[in-house]
């Protein structure tokens, strides 16, 4: 009787956390997409220094705004969001945070976020907001690593 209680109980605990992940893993989908159709409606919107609203973003204005839009709160900066939040991936997933800097050993200056078939959105200082792909040759050796929030 016991070693069927135990082994009930095993199954329970096994099923509610692959439905739990599996939860995880919508509500992560959801707010990554929501986050995309946010960033991509602002196509166009110029950019401004310090900018976190329609009127004008800088880069990771315009990360913070759509991830807020989707309900998630990031860091103001993109040095902020690349040491405090997500996790590190190699393999790029639609909504995953990139970052760039100047070179290898300095601290993320620049944040875009992966939209899919080898490109990202951003606020470019010179275009405002764009899509660009991810082997730009500006941005692809400035690339340091990517976090999924």
């Amino acid at each position: 009787m016991l070693k069927k209680f135990i082994f009930a109980l095993a199954i329970t605990i096994g099923l509610s956390s692959v439905f739990a992940t599996t939860g995880e893993k919508a509500e992560a989908a959801y707010y990554h997409t929501k986050a995309i159709s946010v960033a991509k409606a602002n196509l166009g919107v110029p950019y401004r220094w310090g900018g976190i609203t329609p009127s004008g973003f800088d880069c990771s204005g315009l990360v913070k705004y759509s991830f807020g839009k989707a309900g998630k709160v990031l860091p103001r900066t993109a040095s902020d969001m690349f040491y405090t939040k997500g996790y590190r991936v190699g393999s790029l997933q639609a909504g995953d945070l990139m970052f760039f800097a100047p070179n290898k050993a300095s601290k993320p200056t620049h944040v875009a976020m992966y939209i899919g078939a080898g490109k990202m959105i951003m606020a470019s200082s010179s275009k405002g907001v764009i899509v660009t792909y991810t082997s730009n040759s500006y941005w692809k050796p400035k690339y340091i690593g990517a976090k999924r929030i």
